[in-house]
């Protein structure tokens, strides 16, 4: 087996929060060098919660692990010169900053021709915009929460910053790619609200508005558009169960033994139930013949009836309890290792999920600490002498590691 598979990919990355960080991130841990400079005390993400006991960002150091740190004094003519130059010598740059003045693409490419640069805005215009921001435009809070409800439910995952950092990841790669076949350099542009748009179109939903079609009600956890649902067991617990495709309907009746049952009311209600939109329209008669069995099981009784019959489900459960008892959270799977991070302590972290069969995976790293590989950087990428890097420190133009909290 070969190295990582991004051996010998090397870019500087110049950003803050979920999208721009993942996209580097995404990187490091298929091999890339992937060196993160930031403002002299952190940038505005450096304390984003959660945190841990003693004030460290859980988040930061999701979002940073296995990249190097470089903090330089950014709002200065002088560290503007210093991240500018170290763009340049990389020649690839990954960024949500605004890309103007000395981070305009022309500025840059003066420095380096076939210079690469991924750009993340809110807008196509440049203008601000962020996931919490973008997810109400959408139309996605409007159909989501319990049924009957007028008021909009905004969900806590920041899914376009998701569906962003990769694109980021993806857009640098096509770049990339290119510079390496025809010798070109390439801005590559992306809108947070672009990216939401593009997959809101993919899953159908700007089509149904456009074609005046009926336009859909918050349904609680129902599926939409076959059968799914949640249901309570006999001891308080939840799980939700799929009869999207025609073999996990089987599965879900197989496991319920409600077989006779569905084929009565198939027949009464006068729809084939084979057919994932009759199961949509039938949904409420379904899960009414359903509901009885899970109520009168156990969440173990339960859980071993849908494995033994293939069905397609799973558990409710809090974040504590996926670590506690979830076997896919603990270091008995190769995707996560216990870590240990400056300040927090160890604790489960993953790897990329990507897995090539003939390239080595990269083990899972903690982030660095703010500014850990400054005079590393300076020196290996730069060529700077150590007498100019201690002026560089004297001067406040770059700084070292910022020790973590410690209680």
């Amino acid at each position: 087996m070969s190295g990582p598979i991004l051996s010998g990919l090397r870019l500087v990355e110049g950003s803050a929060f979920v999208a721009a960080p993942l996209g580097g991130m995404t990187l490091a841990q298929l091999g890339a060098e992937v060196i993160r400079f930031d403002q002299i005390g952190g940038g505005p993400d450096a304390q984003r919660w959660p945190l841990d006991a003693h004030g460290n960002s859980l988040f930061w150091a999701g979002l940073n692990k296995g990249k190097r740190s470089i903090q330089i004094a950014l709002t200065t003519p002088e560290g503007q010169e210093l991240a500018s130059e170290l763009i340049a010598r990389i020649g690839t740059f990954l960024t949500n900053f605004p890309a103007r003045g000395w981070l305009a693409y022309e500025t840059l490419r003066k420095r380096r021709d076939d210079l690469v640069m991924v750009v993340l805005s809110g807008n196509p215009d440049g203008s601000s915009e962020v996931d919490y921001t973008v997810n109400p435009a959408i139309g996605f809070p409007g159909i989501t929460g319990p049924r009957g409800s007028e008021a909009p439910v905004n969900s806590v995952l920041p899914a376009w910053d998701v569906a962003a950092g990769t694109l980021c990841a993806v857009g640098l790669l096509a770049a990339e790619r290119r510079r390496t076949a025809e010798g070109i350099g390439s801005l590559v542009q992306l809108a947070l609200s672009d990216v939401a748009l593009t997959v809101t179109g993919a899953l159908g939903r700007l089509a149904q508005a456009d074609l005046g079609l009926a336009t859909d009600k918050p349904d609680g956890n129902y599926l939409y558009g076959a059968f799914g649902r949640d249901f309570a067991t006999r001891d308080g617990r939840r799980v939700m169960v799929v009869g999207l495709t025609a073999r996990q309907w089987q599965a879900l009746r197989k496991a319920t033994a409600t077989e006779a049952a569905m084929a009565t009311l198939a027949e009464h209600i006068g729809l084939n139930l084979d057919e994932e939109g009759a199961r949509y329209a039938a949904r409420d008669a379904i899960a009414a013949v359903l509901e009885p069995w899970f109520a009168t099981r156990t969440f173990a009784e339960v859980s071993a009836a849908l494995d033994a019959a293939g069905a397609s489900w799973g558990p409710y459960q809090t974040f504590a309890q996926l670590v506690r008892e979830d076997p896919r959270a603990s270091t008995a799977n190769p995707l996560l290792g216990r870590v240990a991070h400056p300040g927090s302590g160890a604790y489960l972290t993953p790897r990329s999920p990507l897995a090539f069969s003939d390239a080595g995976a990269v083990s899972p790293a903690p982030a660095p600490a703010p500014g850990q590989h400054t005079d590393e950087v300076l020196a290996d990428v730069l060529g700077l002498s150590s007498g100019t890097i201690g002026r560089l420190h004297e001067r406040g133009v770059v700084a070292g590691p910022t020790a973590p909290n410690r209680g």
